[in-house]
């Protein structure tokens, strides 16, 4: 009894290490900030350091109190203050680059012996980093807002005849939650209906997970009609909380859950996994053997995260649709997220026999900014 006790409260306690760890983070980036800028531009006044050193204090803990609070209310207090949280989530990740070239450009300054005294620099150097950085989150607020419809031919093997010519519409981590709300799902609904596919795919984080209406957030999609129906699987972001109510509520607007299932469309076949059990290699092996998949007819699996290939190719996946990565969604993350799943990032790669495309996605999670990618929804057209 005593180890199952000991069990429990290391399983309690690892949530609560997690947001002191990631606290601590961006209460040093915030610091670091607040350091460069007040060496660099030469000692403001008292009361200017002050206010300098209260607000980027207060904002270090923005993000993981909007967040808590986020899982927990769903009003318009809760929704402002997440957005504000997040936004300056996005401009600290360009402001601590900039921090950090400060120091860069002032000891390469420095080392050159360019100038007679490097000192007077200072001001300049911080001034045009941090307007750059401003700029660069201003863009990404922008960018992340406008959505591109990308084209893409597929070919499949076996593929009946009645699919040649058709098209399938990829929607990937809308995220609808406390950032991207209602009049963000009207739009990206509306965008979709204009393009009149045959059927739709969403492979994930349709809703962001935390506390919200998902029967509101989900209704603009009963306006899509595809002949062939919409279909969806799980991502990370869907099942947080109460998965069975994100559930309810897109089955309420029309679209057809596959929680490890398989439904044959006019002789395609469609496969939907979800995220839990595509995460371990034992449930998804177990789940891709009972769906016994026809060889003589092509498949399209509905996988979030674009990995375990080696596995779904032996299994006879024809194509596999995810999402997750975002491409990285902001610079320098593009960088590291490239560094984690390879040429698997972004678009339409082979592994083997199986095709895999990657979309960036829709939406976004955290900072609403875009550095580096694009949001998209991709239009495929079987040939």
């Amino acid at each position: 009894m005593r180890s199952l006790n000991e069990g429990d409260l290391c399983l309690k306690a690892w949530p609560v290490l997690a947001i002191v760890f990631i606290e601590a983070i961006l209460f040093l980036a915030h610091w670091f900030i607040y350091r460069t800028w007040i060496v660099f531009m030469g000692n403001p006044s008292p009361a200017a350091t002050l206010a300098l050193g209260t607000a980027l204090f207060l904002l270090a803990f923005s993000f993981i109190v909007a967040a808590l609070l986020s899982f927990r209310f769903s009003n318009p207090l809760v929704t402002l203050l997440y957005k504000i949280a997040a936004v300056w989530l996005g401009f600290l990740n360009f402001f601590f680059l900039a921090a950090c070239l400060c120091w860069l450009a002032w000891y390469a300054l420095l080392l050159s012996r360019l100038v007679p005294d490097p000192s007077r620099n200072q001001p300049f150097i911080a001034t045009f980093l941090f307007a750059l950085a401003f700029a660069a989150g201003t863009y990404g607020l922008l960018n992340a807002r406008s959505i591109r419809i990308r084209r893409i031919s597929i070919k499949l093997p076996n593929l009946p005849q009645s699919w040649r010519g058709r098209t399938a519409l990829l929607v990937s981590d809308l995220h609808l939650g406390h950032v991207n709300g209602l009049r963000f799902s009207r739009r990206v609904a509306a965008l979709a209906a204009s393009l009149h596919p045959h059927i739709v795919f969403l492979p994930g984080d349709f809703f962001d997970g935390a506390k919200s209406d998902p029967g509101r957030l989900a209704a603009p999609f009963k306006q899509l009609s595809p002949p062939f129906g919409i279909y969806f699987s799980t991502g990370n972001h869907d099942e947080f909380g109460d998965d069975a109510q994100h559930i309810a509520a897109l089955t309420r607007a029309g679209v057809r859950v596959l929680h490890n299932e398989k439904v044959t469309v006019d002789g395609l076949q469609v496969l939907g996994v979800a995220y839990y059990d595509s995460t371990h290699i034992l449930r998804l092996r177990a789940t891709l053997e009972s769906l016994r998949l026809d060889p003589a007819h092509p498949s399209v699996l509905l996988n979030h995260v674009p990995n375990r290939l080696p596995m779904i190719e032996q299994a006879g996946v024809s194509l596999q649709l995810s999402g997750h990565t975002h491409g990285g969604q902001i610079f320098p993350f593009t960088w590291l997220i490239r560094r984690v799943f390879g040429d698997f990032t972004y678009g339409l790669q082979r592994f083997g026999a199986l095709q895999v495309y990657t979309s960036s996605g829709a939406g976004t999670w955290g900072p609403p900014m875009r550095v580096g990618t694009h949001p998209e929804i991709v239009l495929l057209e079987f040939e």
